[in-house]
C-alpha cells in the first residue's frame, strides 16, 4: 500500500509545530519562567532550545524520512542486521499511549473552561468561588470523563478522514486561528496598566533575581523546559518526517518548527504576565495559574468574558494540536503492526484510548493517594512522571545514539539524510558536540529529574 504524504510544506511545518505546541508552552512555560526569575530564565531557555532541542528534532525527522515508516517500524528499517534498536520502536508506541492517557483529560479541562467562560458561569465569582469551581471539576469524574471522551472522539474523527483531508486540513485552520488569537490576546495585554512591570519582569534579564532563585536551579529548569517542550523521544515527530519529500534539509525545517513553538511559548507569557501585574496576583503560582488565577482575573476585568473565552479557546487549540499529532502516530503504528485500514485502526483506538484514559479521570477522587503520594498524589502525576522523566529523555538519548554512533544508523547516514535538499545543513564541526557532549547533557537531565523527584 502506497504511503500517504502531506500536501504541502506548510502542512508539515504546522503539523510538526502543532505537535510541539501544547500545554507545556501555554501552561507550564509562563509559571516556570515566573518561578525562574523571568527574563534570565527566558534567555537561558532560548539558548538551550538551540543547543538541545534543535539537533535531536532533526534526528527524529531524519529517521522518519529515511525509513518511510512509523516509529514502531523505523528502527527496524534502518538498523544493521542482528541489532536490536527496533525494540525501542514498540516503546515509542507505549510512550504515545501513556502521554494520551493523561493529556486527553487536561485538554478536556480546557474545553470545559472555554464553555464555562463563554456561558458567563465564572463571571463575578469571588476568588474562593473560582478556586472551588476547579476543585469541583476535579471531584466530578463524570464531568471529566465526558470532556475526555469529547476530546478523543474529535481527535479520532479528524485522523480517520485521512492525512491530507483530515489531519493536515484541520491542523492548518486550527494553528492559524491559534496564532491569530494569541496575537489579539497579547496586544490586549500590552494595554493593561501593569504591562510595563509585567514585561520588564518577563523579558529583561535580572541576574540578581536569578541569584536569589538559584543560578543552578534556573539553568536546570530552563534546560528541562527547552528539552521537553518539543515532545522529543517518543516518535511523535518522526512520523511527520516519514510523510515529507526530500526537497528541504532537515535542520532548517527543524529550526522553523522550533521558532513557531518558541513564538507560542513567549507570546503566552506576553498574555499572562501583564495581567498578573495589573491585578496583583502571584505570577509564580504554578499550574493553578491557568485554572484559578487567570479565571479570577477574567471575571473582574472589562469584557473579561470575551477575553477569557478567547484565552481558553486558544488553550484548547494548542492542546488539541498535540492530541491530533500523537493520535496520528498511534493510528499509523497500528496500521503497520496489524495491516488494518486507517478506519479500523482509528475505531479500535477510539475505544482503547478512552479506556486507558479513565484511570487519570478517576485518579482525582476514587483512586487518589496511597503510593501515588510520592509522585504528587494522582494518577496524572504518575503518568506525567513516567513520560516526562523516563520516556522523553531516554527516548531522545536512543534517537541521538542511533544517529551518531557506529553501533546504530551512524553519523554518515544521518547527515546524508538530514542534509538532503535545500536549507540549513548539519556541519562536520558539530560532530564532537553531537556525539559526546549532547548525550552527556541528556543523561544529566534524566538523572537530575530522578534526583529532583525523589531525593532533593
Amino acid at each position: 500500500m502506497k504511503r500517504e504524504t502531506l500536501k504541502s510544506r506548510l502542512g508539515f511545518i504546522l503539523l510538526s509545530a502543532g505537535c510541539a505546541i501544547g500545554i507545556g508552552n501555554v501552561w507550564k512555560f509562563p509559571y516556570v519562567a515566573g518561578q525562574g526569575g523571568g527574563g534570565a530564565f527566558v534567555l537561558s531557555y532560548l539558548l538551550f532550545l538551540v543547543l538541545l532541542g534543535l539537533p535531536i528534532l532533526s534526528m527524529e525527522f531524519a529517521v522518519g524520512r529515511a525509513s518511510q515508516k512509523s516509529p514502531v517500524r523505523a528502527f527496524q528499517a534502518l538498523e544493521r542486521p542482528g541489532h536490536k534498536w527496533h525494540l525501542y520502536g514498540y516503546l515509542t508506541l507505549a510512550g504515545c499511549y501513556l502521554l494520551m492517557m493523561f493529556y486527553t483529560t487536561v485538554v478536556g479541562w480546557m474545553l470545559h473552561y472555554f464553555v464555562q467562560t463563554a456561558a458567563g458561569r465564572l463571571s463575578g465569582l469571588s476568588a474562593e468561588e473560582i478556586a472551588a469551581a476547579f476543585g469541583s471539576l476535579l471531584a466530578s469524574p463524570g464531568t471529566m470523563a465526558f470532556w475526555m471522551v469529547v476530546v478523543v472522539v474529535i481527535g479520532i474523527v479528524v485522523c480517520m478522514r485521512g492525512l491530507q483531508n483530515g489531519l493536515e486540513r484541520v491542523t492548518k485552520v486550527m494553528m492559524i486561528a491559534l496564532l491569530l488569537i494569541m496575537v489579539v490576546l497579547a496586544v490586549n495585554s500590552l494595554f493593561m496598566p501593569g504591562a510595563k512591570e509585567g514585561l520588564c519582569f518577563y523579558l529583561v534579564p535580572d541576574f540578581s533575581r536569578m541569584k536569589e532563585v538559584g543560578v543552578v536551579n534556573t539553568l536546570v529548569s530552563a534546560m528541562n523546559q527547552a528539552f521537553f517542550t518539543l515532545s522529543l523521544g517518543i516518535g511523535a515527530m518522526a512520523i511527520f518526517g516519514s510523510y515529507i519529500g526530500k526537497e528541504h534539509a532537515l535542520l532548517g525545517e527543524s529550526l522553523r518548527v522550533v521558532v513557531l513553538d518558541t513564538f507560542v511559548a513567549i507570546t503566552a507569557g506576553l498574555i499572562i504576565f501583564p495581567a498578573c501585574f495589573t491585578y496583583g496576583v502571584d505570577q509564580t503560582s504554578g499550574p493553578s495559574l491557568i485554572f484559578i488565577t487567570l479565571p479570577n482575573i477574567f471575571s473582574h476585568m472589562s469584557s473579561g468574558r470575551v477575553w477569557g473565552s478567547l484565552f481558553f479557546l486558544f488553550m484548547a487549540f494548542a492542546a488539541l494540536s498535540t492530541v491530533l499529532a500523537v493520535f496520528e502516530n498511534i493510528i499509523c503504528c497500528g496500521m503497520e503492526l496489524t495491516g488494518w485500514s486507517r478506519r479500523k485502526s482509528s475505531l479500535v483506538n477510539l475505544a482503547l484510548i478512552i479506556l486507558l484514559s479513565l484511570p487519570c479521570v478517576l485518579g482525582f477522587s476514587v483512586w487518589s493517594g496511597g503510593f501515588l503520594n510520592a509522585f504528587g498524589g494522582t494518577v496524572l502525576d504518575l503518568e506525567d512522571f513516567i513520560v516526562s522523566n523516563l520516556f522523553l529523555p531516554l527516548g531522545s538519548l536512543i534517537y541521538l545514539l542511533f544517529c551518531v554512533t557506529r553501533y546504530g544508523w551512524g553519523w554518515d547516514n544521518y547527515t546524508r539524510e538530514a542534509n538532503t535538499g535545500d536549507g540549513l545543513k548539519v556541519r562536520g564541526w558539530m560532530r564532537g558536540y553531537l556525539t559526546v557532549v549532547l548525550p552527556l547533557i541528556v543523561v544529566f537531565i534524566f538523572l537530575f529529574g530522578l534526583y529532583d523527584k525523589f531525593w532533593a
